[in-house]
């Protein structure tokens, strides 16, 4: 499934050769003539990545970031500026953006930054899933319980590592499978001692 990018420039021109390029590279993509617009579409859809000028009339970049990032969070912005703009590029990048460019920026840099910055992003998601993970022995199926410190942690039986992390008592019974098989196995026991 293609990328979905947005790209947020004042320039019409710049709209345009971006747009087009990154199209023929196989992204799906989006545009807006300013912050506000672009805000709105990020507000109504899913962007994988979000490519915004520093300056433009009106709201700028920074805003935009700033945002788009209460937004989505997990949207990856790279930010556009003109050689004098370098140091609110580096306040960008303290605000969240993965990256910025000076404009002009040759359209193969662009490419390799989106590439990098979307592939940071997957490996960024993929962690994410694994940390949600419970990490259960497949032998013994003790549960692995971290502390606090995040240190190496213990194995600990399944209601030891669910009272740990929950603080609930745990009561123990039968479901009605174990209960009948429990039921079979003493009259399985009781016909051998009887018989």
């Amino acid at each position: 499934m293609a990328k979905k990018i947005l790209i947020i420039d004042d320039e019409p021109i710049i709209l345009d050769c971006l747009k087009f390029e990154l199209e023929q590279t196989g992204y799906e993509v989006e545009t807006a003539a300013n912050g506000v617009e672009g805000l709105d579409l990020i507000r109504e859809n899913y962007y994988n990545l979000l490519v915004t000028d520093l300056m433009m009339e009106g709201m700028s970049g920074l805003e935009v970031l700033r945002v788009a990032k209460e937004i989505d969070p997990e949207l990856v912005v790279i930010i556009l500026t003109g050689y004098g703009e370098v140091a609110s590029a580096i306040e960008a990048l303290r605000l969240g953006a993965s990256d910025y460019l000076l404009k002009p920026c040759e359209s193969g840099e662009l490419l390799i930054r989106i590439a990098k910055s979307l592939e940071q992003q997957e490996l960024t998601r993929k962690i994410k899933i694994y940390e949600k993970i419970l990490p259960l022995c497949d032998t013994c199926r003790k549960v692995r319980f971290e502390g606090a410190d995040n240190s190496n942690g213990e194995w600990l039986e399944l209601d030891q590592f669910i009272s740990r992390k929950t603080g609930l008592g745990i009561s123990h019974g039968y479901c009605p499978d174990c209960y009948k098989q429990a039921m079979e196995e003493i009259e399985e026991l009781k016909h051998k001692l009887m018989g």
